[in-house]
């Protein structure tokens, strides 16, 4: 089972990474698995630590991917990194182990410390439209034109019912960044 969070790291120089990632456990360890080359790999692996971030503001994990990345922050409180200030819960990793791959390692990391700060209200399908749209958002360059239409049409039913001003907020992100994505097709003639 994949859980889609946001995880925090942090260069040796102090400077603060904020990525959605979606994260595993296997045997009492919770599982990164970025992409190579990547800031989140790079960090994990220049000092050994991560935060994974329980966030429900799905705005975090939309302007991840369409360059909205300014979300504060706060020092983590057992290691060398940041957190996201405003999250239900988040837990400081460290990391243990590391299997190598070309594409994409797995990074073991223990769990050394977790927070519950607010209570989980519930789910939103507009929150796991939006949620769905940034991953789709992710593989634009992978997917046919019809594949990424059909989903994006389906997953609006789900925003224009439900959604609060957050959810369409990272709603309008996501779709300017689909349209400029078919701009560019248009302009290579591919739709």
């Amino acid at each position: 089972m994949i859980f889609e969070t946001i995880v925090t790291t942090q260069s040796n120089g102090g400077r603060i990474h904020i990525a959605p990632m979606g994260i595993r456990e296997d045997k009492g360890l919770i599982v990164l698995a970025p992409f190579r080359p990547s800031t989140t790999l790079d960090n994990v692996l220049g000092n050994g630590f991560a935060v994974v971030n329980y966030c429900d503001d799905v705005r975090v994990f939309a302007g991840c991917i369409t360059d909205h990345r300014e979300w504060p922050t706060v020092p983590a409180e057992k290691i060398p990194c940041a957190r996201l200030e405003a999250v239900l819960a988040h837990c400081e990793l460290r990391l243990e182990r590391m299997e190598d791959d070309k594409l994409r390692p797995l990074l073991y990391c223990q769990a050394v410390h977790r927070v519950n700060h607010l209570p989980f209200r519930g789910f939103n399908r507009a929150q796991a439209a939006v949620l769905e749209a940034a991953i789709l958002v992710s593989r634009l360059h992978m997917l046919p034109w019809e594949k990424i239409e059909s989903e994006v049409k389906y997953l609006s039913i789900a925003i224009e019912k439900t959604a609060g001003p957050a959810e369409r907020e990272a709603w309008s992100w996501l779709v300017e960044k689909i349209n400029a994505h078919r701009t560019l097709l248009a302009q290579k003639n591919t739709i």
